[in-house]
């Protein structure tokens, strides 16, 4: 599979002038849970996925707990999903990882970012910014038009004594360049393609309470962690252009993405750890075994012919693409 970005803009210093291509084997796969609630159903089908696929190519996983948010920091639901993972028998190979211990690294990619004048300080709140009735970026979030992009500096300095300002990232301008696309091909869905500054605009590195940017954090680390393949639920895939454009800022290797549909419930919502949907807690109370579990989930979805109690081991001869390809469309789920 390629995946590549191009003609998105010139790397900051000491960055390759090539964009870097997908790494070969070994393939290294991750779960990134973030500890908010208990894992639900669709959280345990991405992380099934993820290992799959890892697994049916020899690979290997690593765990990593996203915890940057405050919502996020809750040690007892930390060890919570680990210890859901490890009952489900999804282990994995190197973690588990914290990224609130990993802030200098984000620190440091940021500074780089910022002495390439590719940031900036934004000082509009999230209510200015939905009441502005721009058109959204494919992920949900309000298409950003620049209205902080050319304050100065007397006016930065006016601004930031009132509120603290989040910093985003600069994307290339329509008139600066004539193709400001990146493109790549994910796994399920197919060729994709983004023009940064009229499909997503420039985008939070940094929130205003100084918490990094997910876009930003993931980088860094599934660099840092040597991983070659991303597979997650598609209501990420609209962050994945973003992700790619970092990558090349930063000289960073492009991971091979593929993402998975939806689990939805019957009558029609998607699965959400806010409604306590299926959550991992009432599964263990309910099947009683991994295996009756893993077993039901893949027949659910198609991974194995039918609901035949099995391990995770051995689902990894009936994983396949093409299969998750076939479902593309979000999947209902019913429960027993």
């Amino acid at each position: 599979m390629d995946i590549n970005a191009r003609n998105i803009a010139t790397p900051v210093a000491d960055a390759p002038t090539t964009q870097p291509v997908s790494v070969p084997a070994p393939v290294a796969g991750r779960f990134a849970p973030s500890p908010s609630g208990r894992m639900h159903l669709g959280n345990v089908f991405s992380c099934l996925c993820s290992w799959l696929s890892a697994r049916s190519q020899g690979g290997s996983i690593v765990l990593r707990i996203e915890d940057l948010d405050d919502r996020c920091k809750r040690p007892e639901l930390a060890a919570q999903l680990i210890d859901d993972l490890a009952w489900l028998g999804l282990e994995w190979d190197e973690g588990p990882y914290y990224q609130h211990d990993r802030l200098d690294l984000y620190e440091s990619a940021l500074r780089r970012l910022q002495d390439a004048g590719l940031t900036y300080p934004c000082f509009c709140t999230r209510a200015e910014l939905h009441a502005a009735s721009a058109p959204h970026a494919s992920d949900g979030t309000p298409i950003y038009r620049g209205a902080c992009r050319g304050l100065s500096a007397e006016e930065v300095a006016r601004r930031s004594a009132l509120r603290a300002p989040a910093t985003r990232l600069r994307v290339p301008a329509v008139d600066d360049l004539a193709d400001d696309v990146v493109e790549f091909v994910d796994r399920t869905y197919g060729a994709q393609c983004e023009a940064l500054a009229t499909e997503c605009g420039d985008f939070l590195v940094r929130r205003s309470d100084g918490v990094f940017a997910y876009q930003l954090a993931v980088v860094v680390d599934d660099a840092a962690m040597g991983v070659t393949e991303v597979v997650r639920g598609c209501d990420l895939l609209g962050s994945t252009p973003r992700q790619i454009y970092l990558q090349h800022l930063l000289g960073l290797p492009t991971p091979h993405y593929a993402h998975i549909p939806l689990l939805m419930s019957p009558d029609g919502r998607r699965l959400s750890k806010r409604d306590r949907d299926l959550d991992l807690g009432e599964l263990r109370a309910r099947f009683g075994t991994p295996e009756a579990l893993l077993g039901w989930l893949a027949g659910q979805t198609g991974i194995a012919p039918d609901a035949t109690p099995r391990t995770a081991e051995q689902l990894v001869e009936h994983f396949s693409w093409d299969v998750i390809r076939a479902h593309r469309e979000n999947i209902t789920v019913t429960a027993e």
